[in-house]
């Protein structure tokens, strides 16, 4: 059996060729490049995804999928705005005609890619295709069902293959992929690719992350295991994620504040986390951003319409009452709870943490930013973990540990079908603990 081991990430004018030949004459189903910041792993999926269809020009027609985070990231990074895109390393005498409206690329011999992504797992579920380009598949919102609609459509021509270019975060279907034997796997450092970076940005990646294990999975490319002294483990976030929700009685979005918006600045965190009517915890989503107050207050009563929430929970210690002073400037409509932090973040958070062990909280989806800081946090070290305190704000007010929450439900089915929307009075911490 002959496969391609490595690619070689030089100017696509003296890779283009090569790469795709050594794809051409492998016959795994399965290639895995594993990438990292900065090292080109865009680029070496555009050259394999183009080059194949130069070694085939006009011998074959295939059907190829294109599969990033959002359809947004399939058009922004690998097809035309991004430098490594397929528009940008296209020779002039086979470039592809993007149909943006129809999502997908004609190549000149009839080839075409389709564009799809790993926040609609479904829209694979049904089409064939002889080749497949999946992008940062570790940041999907449902890397697994992706992956899965992917596979039982790949099932055109002689030797379907999937290119599969991603940051090396260690989730299951990642170290799945690894340790599969039709994988081949290429790894990329950062360093090695210093020559075509800024050298501003390499001196402050070397001065901040080197040596860190932060900077182990970003610039080395290296898979992790999980931090030992963290108080969350992805075993215990990954056994218990789920795809679809039951009934909700209550529904909360959890802020955490950033004082400034400087470049240095922390996070303001957004969480979204519902009750069901089965007493378990579900997180709904992680819109965490880093922008002005008026801005995050925007974001966060923007959420609160989006999941239809109950109230709107926010620390009070940090910044005083800053949390709902903007909230009010921007909707006085909308409820919401102040959380005094009067005990320190491990002992808010090790609860929770507590809940995650026994099964009880769920996560709707992956979030890749807030479960990464989950399991990579160590109470006492680091900056504040900005996630992970929403979360911990949100969770808490959903009352986990008392089974006989006494809000007034009704079971309508309106959205995720969860009651109206009472106001339960100041909350503080120590209630919950």
């Amino acid at each position: 059996m002959k496969h391609n081991t490595k690619i070689v990430l030089m100017s696509a004018a003296g890779v283009l060729l090569s790469a795709g030949s050594a794809l051409a004459a492998g016959s795994q189903s399965s290639t895995d490049v594993v990438g990292n910041l900065g090292m080109f792993s865009t680029l070496a999926g555009t050259i394999m995804t183009y080059s194949k269809y130069v070694a085939f020009f006009m011998a074959i027609i295939s059907l190829l999928a294109l599969v990033g985070q959002t359809k947004a990231d399939v058009r922004d990074t690998m097809i035309e705005v991004g430098d490594s895109s397929i528009l940008k390393v296209a020779s002039p005498w086979f470039r592809p005609v993007y149909e943006s409206s129809k999502r997908r690329l004609i190549f000149p011999n009839g080839s075409i890619c389709v564009i799809y992504s790993g926040d609609e797992p479904d829209q694979l579920r049904g089409p064939q295709h002889m080749k497949a380009w999946v992008d940062e598949l570790a940041k999907f919102k449902y890397p697994q069902e992706t992956w899965d609609n992917l596979e039982f459509g790949l099932r055109k021509g002689d030797n379907p293959q999937v290119i599969c270019t991603t940051t090396p975060r260690p989730i299951k279907i990642i170290k799945d992929l690894i340790a599969d034997k039709r994988t081949v796997e290429t790894r990329g450092n950062t360093l090695d690719n210093a020559s075509n970076l800024n050298p501003l940005f390499m001196e402050r990646m070397r001065s901040k992350y080197q040596g860190t294990r932060l900077g182990r999975q970003e610039l080395n490319g290296d898979i992790l295991d999980d931090n030992p002294d963290a108080l969350w483990k992805r075993k215990d976030i990954d056994d218990n994620r789920v795809t679809s929700i039951p009934q909700l009685v209550y529904v909360v979005v959890g802020v955490d504040p950033a004082v400034t918006s400087k470049e240095g600045s922390d996070d303001t965190g957004i969480i979204v986390a519902g009750k069901g009517a089965n007493g378990y915890g579900y997180v709904l989503g992680d819109y965490t951003v880093h922008d002005t107050p008026k801005k995050w207050a925007e974001a966060a009563i923007t959420v609160y319409h989006k999941h239809e929430a109950n109230t709107v929970v926010g620390e009070v210690n940090q910044g005083g009452d800053l949390v709902e002073m903007n909230i009010r400037a921007v909707d006085t409509s909308i409820p919401f709870d102040s959380v005094h932090a009067s005990r320190g973040k491990a002992i808010r958070a090790e609860p929770i943490s507590a809940l995650y062990e026994q099964g009880r909280i769920h996560h709707f989806g992956t979030f890749p930013e807030l479960e990464d800081q989950m399991v990579e946090w160590v109470p006492g070290s680091g900056k504040s973990p900005d996630r992970v305190d929403a979360l911990t704000w949100s969770l808490s007010s959903l009352d986990l540990n008392n089974d006989n929450y006494s809000g007034s439900y009704d079971y309508g089915v309106v959205g995720y079908t969860y009651n109206s929307k009472p106001r339960p009075g100041e909350i503080w911490d120590d209630d919950f603990f």
